[in-house]
């Protein structure tokens, strides 16, 4: 099977199956027969593009949905390529390794706290996982105190009023993973 041939099956398949449509029901919108459809569908047939503009047509979606191939499934970033954003006079330095995506509700950043740096935090909707990378932080979570240090992690609610805290002489280094789950209602 040719690489544009698993495409356009991968995505007439997913497009039909999202839209709960039978092969028949397809053909009915289409004017393309229910064999053929099937054969474009097991990769067996690469539509013509005359076919691809009924199928298109009578779906009402793009040519191009059928191009369409998914992102890939590794995505490689190094810290040294991101951009920090900064608080407290650049003692506190937020990097955004992955921003917030709907599909899987969450975000991941590293943050670098510099010695001496208090950052009061913002409370907020959704949850905060902290994993400790380097260094030692404290957590002020209600004014009750949580000490961590590399290699521990930490789990609260963004609603808890909470500040960090790196008293030692050496910059603390943590994940933090802030996710938000499905508003309830």
């Amino acid at each position: 099977m040719d690489d544009i041939q698993a495409i356009i099956a991968m995505n007439l398949v997913k497009l039909r199956k999202n839209r709960n449509l039978t092969l028949d029901q397809v053909s009915e919108l289409t004017g393309v027969s229910k064999a053929m459809l099937g054969q474009i569908e097991k990769g067996k047939s690469t539509p013509t593009v005359t076919t691809l503009w009924k199928i298109a047509n009578g779906l009402q979606v793009s040519f191009s949905v059928f191009l369409k191939e998914d992102k890939p499934k590794v995505r490689k970033i190094n810290l040294q390529d991101i951009e920090p954003v900064t608080d407290n006079e650049e003692n506190y330095s937020v990097y955004p390794f992955f921003p917030y995506n709907p599909e899987t509700k969450f975000e991941i950043y590293v943050v670098d706290l510099k010695p001496g740096c208090i950052h009061e935090a913002k409370t907020h909707l959704g949850e905060e996982y902290i994993l400790i990378k380097e260094g030692e932080l404290t957590v002020i979570l209600q004014g009750q105190e949580h000490m961590l240090s590399s290699g521990d992690a930490l789990q609260f609610t963004g609603a808890t009023p909470h500040s960090y805290i790196n008293s030692s002489e050496e910059t603390a280094s943590f994940f933090l993973l802030m996710y938000y789950p499905e508003p309830q209602g």
